[in-house]
C-alpha cells in the first residue's frame, strides 16, 4: 500500500493552495468531513476542484478522492465512481483508492468492473480480507441475480414519499400497525442535515383500518418527538417501551449516535431518555433491537475490542434503563466492514444489514443461525430481497415469511424507501380414498401418516371414504389405511423438494377379513399349473399384503370353469393354489402362514356390483353354475368361465406370531 505517502502528501497540498484557492477553503471542506456531514463536505469539495487548475494534479488528486468517499457515503454512487475516476487519472497514491471505487462501482451493479478494481487492490494489499470477501460478493451476486429466491418484493408506495423513509418495525401482536423514520416531517421543515443533505428523520406511525389496508401516515407528535434526527425503533412485546437511535447536534465534534427509550403513556409516547448502556456518551451506539423474550438488547456500536468498522453487539436488559455489560457477537458475524440495523426474530435468529459479508453491493440482508453448539451461520438472503444498492432494516410479521425492509433501490438521488416482502405460500398434500377391493367407500377408515419430519398423525376418512393432508417438501413418509375387518394397507412415498404446489393422490384398496378376494392377473399355462412370467407383479402385491399383515394367515384357494371333470379339475386346481404357495414361501413368507386348496369347478363365482357394471349381461349376486353358464350365448360363455377361472386369498386367521 501507498498510503503513507498520500498523508504526506497533505502539507504540500496546503502550500500549493496558497496560489490556487484559499486554504481555509480545504480546511473547511475537511473539517466538515471530519465532523461525518459528507453531503455539505461533498459540495465544497466540488467547488474546490472546479477552482483548482488541471496542472494541479496533485491537488485535484486529492480533492477528487474525497469528494469521491463524501458522494459514496451519502448514496451518490454516479457521483462518486466520477470523482474516483478522477483521482485514478491524476494518480492518488493511496491503493484504498480501488478498492473504494471497486466498492461504488459494485453498488451499481457493475461488477465486473468492481472485480477488476478489486484485483488490482488486492495486488498491492493481499491480506486485506475486505476485499477477498467483496471480490467473492461480486462472483455470488451474479449467481443470485440469475438464479433469485421465490420471495416477492414490492414498494410500498402508501409508506413511500418524495422523501426517504426506511427502518420499518412492527408494533402490537397482532402486526397492523407501524413505525418507521421519514425525512418529510414538519417538525423538521426548516432543517437539512449536513451528513445527507436531508432534513433530519421523524418517527412516523400508519396502521390498517378495518378493511385490512394500510392507512395513511402520520407523524409522531408525542412528546417523544424531537427536532434532531431520530429513527429505527424497536418495542418490547408487551408494547410498553420503544428503543431508538437519537443523533444530537453538535457543530464542533463529531455526530455521535446513541440509544434513547420512550415509555408508553396511555396513547403517547413519553419523552426520549438515554438509555445507560454505556457509561460514556462517546461511543456511537445505534440500531437497538429488543430480544422477543425481553431479555437483551441487541444494537450497533463502534467500540475498542472489535473486529472494524461498526459491530453488533447486546446486552442484557437489568431493569428501567440499566443494563449489563457489552458483548460483542464475535467474529462469524462482525467483519472488518460495517454490520447495521439488527432484527431479532428467535433465540437462535437474528438478521442484520452488512458491507462486510460477501454481497451484491452496499449493504446486503443476511441471516445468522445459532446451532446447539454456539456457533453461528450466516447466509445472504439473496435477490430480490437484497440488490446491488443497499438493503437493510428488516421486520417480519411474526413466524410469517413476509414483512418490511429498506432499500434505496431504484432512486436515482440514493434516498431509502420502504418495500415489503413475501414468500409463496406453497401446497404439498395428499388426497386419496379408501376403499374395499370392489371400490365401495370405507368411512370407518383411518389413514395413518409417519414422516421423518416427526409426524405421526391419525386422518379418520370422510363418508365418501376421502382423506386429505398436508406434507413436507422433500420428506419420506410411510402411510397405512386401516379399517375394521380389513387388511392393512402400507403405502411409502418421498415428496418432492421442489418449492411448487403439488398434490400426490394414493387411493387404498382393503381386503376383507371375512370373505374370499380374488387375486387379478394370476396367470398359468394352459392345462397345467405352471405360473406365467406376467403372474409376478400380482403375486409380489400379495406378498407386500402378507408383509404389511405379519399377524395374517391366508388359504390360497384354486378355482377352475366348468369343463372337465371334477376329479380333474381339483386336481389342477391344489397344483395351482400350491404353485401359488410355493412362490410365496419362496420369497419368504412363513409356510405356516399358508394353506393352498384346490377347489376346481365346486365353487362359482357370485357376480359382484363392481363385476354387474362391468358386464351387464350378468345381474348382481348371480351364481355363475354350469347351469347357468350353459344358458349363455357362445360369446358370454367365455366371459363367465373366465370369472370363474380365478386364484383367491381367504384370512383364516389374524393369530399368526413371529418366532
Amino acid at each position: 500500500m501507498r498510503k503513507h505517502a498520500a498523508l504526506s502528501l497533505v502539507c504540500c497540498l496546503l502550500i500549493g493552495l496558497a496560489t490556487s484557492c484559499k486554504t481555509v477553503k480545504l480546511k473547511d471542506a475537511e473539517e466538515k468531513q471530519q465532523l461525518g456531514e459528507y453531503y455539505a463536505a461533498a459540495e465544497m469539495y466540488r467547488k474546490l476542484y472546479t477552482k483548482s487548475k488541471p496542472d494541479q494534479k496533485d491537488l485535484r488528486a486529492y480533492i477528487a478522492y474525497r469528494m469521491g468517499y463524501c458522494n459514496q457515503r451519502v448514496n451518490n454512487n454516479g457521483r462518486a465512481i466520477s470523482a474516483y475516476l478522477n483521482a485514478l487519472r491524476y494518480d492518488y497514491p493511496d491503493s484504498l483508492l480501488r478498492f473504494r471505487l471497486g466498492q461504488a462501482c459494485q453498488k451499481e451493479g457493475r461488477y465486473d468492473e468492481a472485480a477488476r478494481y478489486y484485483r488490482e487492490y488486492l495486488a498491492e494489499a493481499p491480506t486485506d480480507q475486505r476485499a477477498v470477501l467483496a471480490l467473492a460478493g461480486c462472483d455470488s451476486a451474479v449467481r443470485w441475480r440469475e438464479r433469485p429466491t421465490l420471495y416477492q418484493v414490492s414498494r410500498m408506495e402508501v409508506f413511500n414519499s418524495r422523501r426517504s423513509e426506511c427502518c420499518p418495525m412492527y408494533y402490537g401482536d397482532k402486526y397492523d400497525q407501524v413505525y418507521f423514520n421519514s425525512t418529510r416531517g414538519i417538525v423538521h421543515k426548516d432543517s437539512v442535515n449536513a451528513i445527507t443533505g436531508l432534513k433530519n428523520n421523524a418517527l412516523f406511525f400508519a396502521k390498517k383500518n378495518e378493511q385490512g389496508l394500510w392507512t395513511k401516515p402520520k407523524e409522531v407528535e408525542d412528546p417523544v418527538a424531537s427536532e434532531y434526527d431520530q429513527g429505527t425503533p424497536s418495542f418490547t412485546r408487551d408494547g410498553n417501551t420503544m428503543y431508538y437511535t437519537f443523533c444530537a447536534v453538535d457543530a464542533t465534534e463529531p455526530r455521535t449516535a446513541e440509544i434513547y427509550q420512550s415509555l408508553r403513556s396511555g396513547a403517547a409516547w413519553s419523552k426520549g431518555q438515554r438509555a445507560n448502556v454505556l457509561k460514556d456518551s462517546i461511543t456511537l451506539l445505534a440500531h437497538p433491537a429488543v430480544s422477543p423474550d425481553g431479555k437483551y438488547l441487541y444494537f450497533v456500536a463502534e467500540s475498542v475490542g472489535g473486529y472494524g468498522g461498526k459491530d453488533l453487539f447486546r446486552s442484557r436488559i437489568v431493569g428501567g434503563s440499566d443494563f449489563g455489560g457489552m458483548e460483542n457477537l464475535g467474529p462469524v458475524i462482525n467483519t472488518a466492514g460495517d454490520e447495521l440495523f439488527p432484527y431479532v426474530r428467535d433465540s437462535v435468529t437474528i438478521y442484520f444489514a452488512s458491507d462486510g459479508h460477501p454481497g451484491m453491493g452496499g449493504l446486503d440482508l443476511f441471516r445468522a443461525k445459532q446451532d446447539s453448539a454456539g456457533q453461528w451461520h450466516v447466509e445472504n438472503l439473496g435477490a430480490p430481497i437484497n440488490s446491488s444498492f443497499d438493503d437493510f432494516g428488516i421486520t417480519f410479521e411474526g413466524q410469517r415469511e413476509r414483512g418490511l425492509f429498506s432499500s434505496n433501490r431504484g432512486d436515482a438521488r440514493g434516498w431509502d424507501h420502504i418495500y415489503s416482502f413475501e414468500y409463496p405460500t406453497f401446497t404439498m398434500k395428499i388426497d386419496g380414498y379408501v376403499s374395499d377391493v370392489d371400490e365401495v367407500p370405507i368411512d370407518k377408515a383411518i389413514v395413518r401418516i409417519v414422516g421423518r419430519d416427526g409426524m405421526n398423525r391419525k386422518i379418520p376418512v370422510k363418508k365418501d371414504g376421502s382423506y386429505s393432508v398436508e406434507l413436507a417438501r422433500g420428506m419420506d413418509y410411510v402411510m397405512m389405511a386401516e379399517a375394521p375387518n380389513y387388511l392393512n394397507q402400507n403405502f411409502e412415498l418421498k415428496t418432492e423438494a421442489e418449492e411448487k404446489n403439488e398434490t400426490y393422490y394414493v387411493d387404498f384398496f382393503l381386503s376383507p377379513t371375512d370373505k374370499p378376494v380374488v387375486v387379478e392377473n394370476i396367470f398359468y399355462d394352459f392345462d397345467r399349473a405352471t405360473l406365467r412370467p406376467e403372474s409376478k407383479e400380482a403375486l409380489d402385491r400379495l406378498i407386500k399384503l402378507l408383509r404389511d399383515n405379519p399377524s395374517a394367515r391366508i388359504e390360497l384357494g384354486a378355482h377352475t370353469d366348468r369343463k372337465g371333470s371334477d376329479a380333474y379339475n381339483e386336481g389342477l386346481a391344489q397344483r395351482r393354489a400350491q404353485s401359488v404357495v410355493d412362490y410365496l414361501i419362496a420369497a419368504g413368507i412363513d409356510a405356516a402362514r399358508l394353506t393352498a386348496k384346490g377347489y376346481g369347478k365346486m365353487v362359482p363365482k357370485t357376480i359382484t356390483a363392481k363385476l354387474a357394471e362391468k358386464y351387464p349381461f350378468l345381474p348382481e349376486g348371480t351364481m355363475l353354475s354350469e347351469e347357468f353358464v350353459n344358458s349363455l350365448p357362445q360369446e358370454q360363455q367365455e366371459v363367465a368361465d373366465q370369472l370363474n377361472r380365478r386364484t383367491e386369498f381367504q384370512v383364516t386367521g389374524m393369530d399368526y406370531e413371529i418366532k
